[in-house]
């Protein structure tokens, strides 16, 4: 479940695997809301919860996820659900409270409200986003919040040596199998790549008082990664974002706005980052009240923060120019795609509630049409043979794992691979700047809920894809999406092309000056 406040991260070091539940958002007035799963009405309760539905009277909403025990949801006097999530000893004098058909409608329209406000936000892919009068200032932090947590690389996680992953400013090693402008990037190296891509930008001021746009490049991901599997205590967990809040309240340029003028970028999910009472996953970061007035920009965000926005987790290739993504271009475009679908992945035997077995059991079944790549036991360690399954097959199979959204989708599409999304929260309620609103341009949905209980075959339902369908959607993800799902190396230059960071700070420049 997208709650994922206590999960158990026992595979870091492989291809990111997460969880939720959500229905896509409809093609325009077509939809019905007739169809909802388990996990689909948790997410409502606890965006109702948020939104101030329900609080003139005090309550608590019990669910179970489908990676936790039962938790709970209190409202009453406070509104903000993540900080009364409650541990399951609480359980015993809880109320259950079901949501009504149009209490879930209503918070369905109010969570496609917001996405619909951030999208109004994005500059538009041909406009030109002038410096005059709101340069980029970024913070000289003292180390300790960022480049001495790089230094820690083979220290930050207990199993894995990271230094490889985050030297060459976050994107790693060069994989010269691949050719040029491909690294080994860990999918946590966001904040590192984007901050030298911010240091490098063309509108970047030296002086705070010709700034309109301030960049806080606060590695927090790193901080909080490093105690996700320690022996630490929570002012340990919290220590750092603590000192970075202390720091910030002595600028004047902080003080001025609260912030509001201000962005983070944070190389891990949200729920990381909201961490339920003394619970042992995450830091409180996000939820200090300091924090509720930047802009938050991370891999997988919370659905009912306007400020919040998801942006794509990163791949291995990083261009350095409009020639090499054309070139990458037409190299997907031709390539052979031998299977139908491929998945590349692990199962997740532990959880009796994963559709992954199933898919896995689909997929053995349908050989050699489909193609099973075990990432079990580090088996997808080499980028390659993850980009070759991904480049061979006309379809990928995304299911969810430890939290909804996955560095697979974005591998997927930079390879031509046309993702099939089983819970909508992993791409269509995530990206509102970097995918498009309609998601039967570059996707196709299967909800999760009827392969779990085995009401259709997912390989069947992509054999009835016709093969025109297929090739329109796969030349749309190339030549449409994939410039725009890529990060750019430290100094890269594109005229042709906007990347993913390039779509971030031109519309974060064009939204702060039309505010």
């Amino acid at each position: 479940m997208a709650i994922t406040l206590m999960h158990r991260r026992s595979n870091l070091h492989r291809l990111p695997t997460k969880t939720a539940a959500f229905l896509p958002p409809p093609p325009p007035k077509t939809a019905s809301f007739l169809s909802f799963s388990t996990s689909f009405l948790l997410l409502i309760l606890l965006t109702i919860c948020s939104l101030s539905v329900f609080l003139s009277t005090s309550f608590q909403i019990c669910f179970s996820s489908r990676q936790l025990d039962s938790y709970c949801i209190s409202g009453g006097s406070l509104s903000h659900s993540l900080r009364h999530l409650l541990p399951p000893s609480n359980l015993s004098s809880t109320k259950r409270i079901p949501a009504t058909t149009n209490e879930i409608t209503e918070a369905i329209k109010l969570v496609e409200q917001k996405l619909h406000t951030i999208r109004t936000w994005a500059a538009a892919s041909n406009s030109t986003i002038s410096c005059d009068n709101k340069g980029i200032f970024v913070y000289d932090l003292p180390s300790k919040f960022n480049h001495d947590l790089t230094a820690q690389c083979d220290k930050l996680l207990p199993w894995t040596d990271l230094c490889e992953f985050l030297v060459n400013d976050g994107i790693g090693r060069p994989i010269q199998a691949l050719g040029p402008a491909w690294y080994r990037t860990h999918q946590y190296s966001l904040e590192p790549i984007f901050h030298s891509r911010v240091l490098n930008h063309r509108c970047r001021v030296t002086d705070p008082a010709q700034a309109r746009l301030f960049y806080v490049p606060f590695y927090a991901g790193l901080d909080v990664l490093r105690w996700h599997f320690a022996n630490a205590s929570i002012s340990d967990k919290d220590r750092l974002s603590s000192e970075l809040i202390q720091w910030l309240q002595t600028r004047p340029e902080w003080a001025r706005r609260s912030g509001k003028d201000h962005m983070f970028v944070l190389g891990k999910i949200s729920w990381d980052f909201r961490r339920v009472g003394d619970g042992p996953w995450g830091s409180n970061f996000l939820s200090l009240p300091e924090m509720q007035s930047p802009y938050k920009f991370l891999i997988e965000r919370q659905p009912w923060e306007l400020n919040e926005i998801g942006i794509p987790h990163p791949t291995h290739f990083h261009p350095h120019s409009d020639d090499h993504i054309a070139t990458w271009q037409a190299k997907a475009a031709s390539s052979i795609r031998g299977k139908l679908v491929s998945f590349v992945g692990a199962a997740r035997p532990e959880s009796t509630e994963s559709i992954r077995s199933v898919l896995i059991r689909q997929c053995g079944a349908a050989q050699p049409e489909c193609w099973f790549l075990d990432c079990g036991g580090g088996g997808c360690g080499d980028p390659g043979d993850v980009m070759a399954a991904f480049m061979e097959s006309e379809f990928c199979l995304q299911p969810p794992g430890d939290s909804p959204t996955r560095k697979s989708v974005f591998d997927g599409l930079i390879a031509g691979c046309i993702p099939v999304i089983f819970n909508p929260f992993t791409a269509y309620y995530q990206y509102p700047w970097h995918l498009p609103e309609d998601y039967r341009k570059y996707s196709v949905y299967v909800d999760e809920e009827e392969v779990r209980e085995g009401k259709v075959d997912v390989m069947e339902r992509l054999r009835m894809v016709e093969p025109d369908k297929r090739k329109e959607m796969r030349r749309y993800i190339i030549y449409e999406l994939l410039p725009g799902l890529l990060y750019g190396d430290k100094g890269s230059q594109f005229r042709r092309y906007r990347d993913a960071f390039g779509i971030v700070m031109d519309s974060m420049l064009q939204r702060l000056n039309r505010s």
